[in-house]
């Protein structure tokens, strides 16, 4: 099985926080609201360069997921009515 890259999770102690969870190398979590990431696996020290250049890139496309997430649910909701 396949995971995606990227999931939603939510905690409704955090009612006001939208949290992405990236799958992929590296894997973290992150708030969209706070921009605060909690990375779920140690990064090598020879990886820190790779990771710090790409985090910005991922976080963009971690918010785009969201944003699309969200599309479909209002879409999905309007094909019920």
């Amino acid at each position: 099985m396949e995971l995606p890259k990227f999931v939603l999770a939510d905690n409704t102690d955090y009612l006001e926080d939208i949290f992405v969870i990236h799958l992929e190398f590296p894997r973290f979590i992150v708030n969209l609201n706070s921009e605060e990431i909690e990375f779920l696996e140690t990064i090598e020290e020879g990886d820190e360069a790779e990771v710090e250049a790409e985090m910005e890139a991922l976080i963009v496309k971690a918010g785009e997921f969201y944003e699309r997430e969200m599309q479909r649910y209002v879409e999905e909701e309007g094909e019920e009515d």
